[in-house]
């Protein structure tokens, strides 16, 4: 089995790209840094004596996410499962060198563009997403929410929505794609921000092994494949709100994307 993880340098995917190793899963391992990479691998070479592709990518490029396309097809003539981790969260508003705000850049149109760059080979897709999507008020017109009041969570919420639109509109194009809420885990996510000092006080956060468990099954389970479309929680599928699971959304939502990663023409 051959697998992508992005995000793998640190939290649920190092923990994800760990047990998938001793599963005997191939491993590509993409990040943003290379000595945090180079330390995962490490761990995976002592735990399997496999040796992991490494990849390092910045979400917040369009150019380097084309560039990690090119490397990963150069070095893959298939993709068993293409695990799309990689998220952030910050309380200011940020714009990317592309323009977009980093947060709906990096959690949904970085990997929205990754994923259809390698989705001719690709068998499973498994997105990380959040019960935060919950909050989503998508503006499929205004990703960036340029024209609206800024608060970092609800654009969170936002990207993460868009998480399961991206699902919903793949699954309808015959992907075996599903999705998931990782947990609210002791990552070092959103670190600093109230909310997450909030949510990790001792006993009500879980461990990044939880989490990474929940997108491993997915990786391995047929719940992967018997369920296209779907979003899971703790290992189940869930219903979701009718913004956040509506097929006429989820293709708005794909031709906005389209056209601001450039896959349009």
């Amino acid at each position: 089995m051959i697998t992508v993880i992005t995000g793998a340098s640190a939290g649920i995917g190092a923990a994800a790209a760990l047990d998938l190793a001793q599963k005997g899963h191939q491993l590509v391992l993409l990040g943003r840094s290379r000595t945090k990479l180079d330390a995962v691998a490490e761990r995976v070479t002592a735990i399997s004596d496999s040796h992991p592709k490494i990849i390092t990518v910045d979400y917040a490029s369009f150019a380097s996410v084309r560039q990690a396309a090119d490397e990963i097809r150069a070095h893959c003539d298939r993709i068993d499962v293409l695990a799309n981790n990689a998220g952030v969260m910050v309380p200011h508003r940020e714009l990317t060198p592309d323009g977009h705000e980093l947060m709906i850049q990096v959690n949904h149109l970085a990997p929205f563009l990754l994923t259809n760059l390698l989705l001719d080979r690709v068998a499973r897709v498994v997105t990380t997403s959040s019960r935060a999507a919950g909050t989503g008020k998508l503006d499929i017109s205004d990703l960036s929410r340029n024209g609206r009041r800024w608060n970092g969570w609800l654009q969170y919420g936002d990207s993460k929505q868009a998480n399961i639109l991206f699902t919903v509109a793949l699954a309808s194009r015959g992907a075996l794609a599903t999705c998931f809420h990782p947990g609210v885990l002791r990552t070092g996510f959103a670190a600093g921000t109230f909310m997450m000092r909030l949510l990790t006080l001792p006993g009500m956060a879980e461990s990044a092994e939880t989490g990474a468990g929940r997108l491993v099954h997915l990786v391995t389970h047929p719940d992967g494949t018997d369920h296209p479309g779907r979003y899971f929680v703790k290992n189940r599928p869930q219903a979701v709100s009718a913004a956040s699971g509506d097929l006429a959304r989820a293709e708005a939502l794909w031709a906005a994307s389209a056209e601001t990663v450039g896959l349009t023409g």
